[in-house]
């Protein structure tokens, strides 16, 4: 990171202002080059000044320059943000003289990375900026800034604490067994702590999946056969005609997407084609992408027909329906209902009228109902919410049940120690005390330029 970068921070386009950063330990001198105004050699930190961004002695710009010295700054580094006017020639050409005088164009997420390899911030502070950039709704920006404070790197650290105090009596019985003064740490005394640790695990873990409803949105897919009124619903949540709506058996043949808020958490709604036997090429391949949204979403929206007996094939998407979140809505409530309910035994079920948006509001209450959304809204919404740091906490769950089962076996401390270092290392990988350059390196090309 001997380098100075610096790239174009705001969108590109026609706009009132343009802001081009730039981070090093020349960030300073570079920039004094091309800026004919004050000295930025001899400013005070963080201050702003008045100028023009020259070429030789051609006016580029008219510039203020913001100049930031190190260490108190997003990258710990001198930083300097150039604000000139924007456009997409002018923003260009000051960023084209800034790499003429050795700048390097920074790649996406380069000053986070910096950030976080200098110390500024942990691993999921840093994830949490690139949720608050991406951030959709007003619940998914607060806990996003709660990631971005330090409140959930906290909830970590606290831990990974706990189990290194484990560790330090486990050691000290190893290393100095002859002292007949220190107490002896036995497996009956771990097992309490372990306890306790395996509880705030799976507190965070539980809470994470709320964590995720809140950042990703609710995957949500509508299926049934033909002419149900799935695209009718679709239309009816969005409040838009999205999708084309006619008579005709099998109008929907490939997915169509749509996202609402539903206060404040994300539902993606996908409306897929007519799930029903098929000779016809193309509408067979929209059935079978029907059947996979089918097992990949968080929420399935079945749609029959009150008009119509409830047939074979829609009894074996029912049972297969047992082990996922569905809600069984029952359109065309205005028409003369063929419906058996003894056949929705073990299912929740709605009546609705798609075309006349009549239970709507009630399906939307039910989807509140199922993911507890009043609950996870009025929480303090400090989780977890990547699923690499998911992935991690729950690898550490179970190398804390392998220790667990060893207790129970008798096996010895010092190798139940082993596991033990294992899941302080793991919590370690999720705030980035221990990491692997790949991953660093994977993570924070995610990010936008200019970040």
């Amino acid at each position: 990171m001997e380098d100075t970068i610096a790239a174009i921070s705001t969108a590109l386009g026609v706009g009132a202002i343009s802001i081009i950063r730039v981070s090093g330990k020349d960030a300073i001198k570079i920039v004094n080059k091309i800026f004919k105004g004050k000295d930025l050699e001899k400013v005070p930190s963080h201050t702003i000044h008045y100028g023009h961004i020259i070429n030789n002695e051609e006016i580029v710009d008219e510039v203020l320059i913001s100049v930031m010295l190190s260490p108190k700054t997003f990258t710990t580094e001198d930083t300097v943000e150039i604000n000139c006017h924007g456009g997409i020639a002018t923003t260009n050409k000051v960023l084209e003289l800034l790499l003429v005088n050795g700048c390097r164009l920074a790649e996406a997420g380069e000053f986070t990375k910096r950030a976080f390899l200098n110390g500024r911030i942990d691993l999921t502070q840093a994830e949490g900026v690139m949720n608050l950039i991406e951030a959709k709704t007003e619940s998914s920006r607060a806990l996003a800034l709660n990631q971005v404070d330090g409140k959930v790197s906290k909830l970590v650290k606290d831990l990974r604490q706990e189990i290194l105090e484990v560790l330090a009596n486990i050691e000290v019985n190893i290393d100095y067994p002859e002292y007949e003064d220190i107490e002896v740490f036995t497996n009956e005394m771990l097992f309490p702590m372990l306890t306790k640790i395996k509880k705030a695990i799976l507190k965070i873990l539980n809470e994470s999946e709320n964590g995720k409803i809140l950042q990703d949105g609710i995957k949500t897919c509508i299926i049934g056969k033909p002419n149900v009124g799935k695209s009718s619903l679709l239309n009816s949540l969005l409040n838009e005609e999205k999708a084309i709506v006619t008579d005709i058996e099998g109008t929907t043949r490939d997915i169509v997407e749509g996202k609402i808020s539903l206060d404040g958490v994300t539902l993606n709604i996908i409306d897929t084609a007519g799930i029903r036997e098929t000779n016809d090429v193309v509408e067979s391949i929209g059935v079978e992408k029907s059947r996979k949204m089918m097992d990949e979403a968080d929420l399935v929206l079945f749609v029959l027909n009150n008009n119509d007996e409830i047939n074979s094939e829609e009894k074996k998407i029912l049972d297969s329906l047992k082990n996922k979140t569905h809600i069984v809505i029952i359109n065309k409530k205005d028409l003369e209902s063929k419906i058996n309910l003894n056949d929705l035994d073990g299912h929740d079920y709605i009546f609705i009228s798609a075309f006349k948006n009549e239970g709507i509001d009630d399906l939307k209450d039910k989807i509140k109902e199922l993911f507890n959304l009043e609950q996870i809204l009025t929480n303090d919404m400090t989780y977890l919410t990547s699923a690499r740091s998911i992935s991690l906490l729950k690898q550490s769950l179970e190398s804390l049940n392998d220790i667990e089962s060893g207790l129970k076996q008798e096996y010895p401390i010092d190798i139940l120690e082993i596991d033990l270092k294992n899941i302080w290392n793991k919590l370690g990988e999720i705030i980035g005390e221990t990491y692997e350059e790949e991953l660093i390196d994977q993570l924070f090309s995610q990010f936008c330029l200019g970040k």
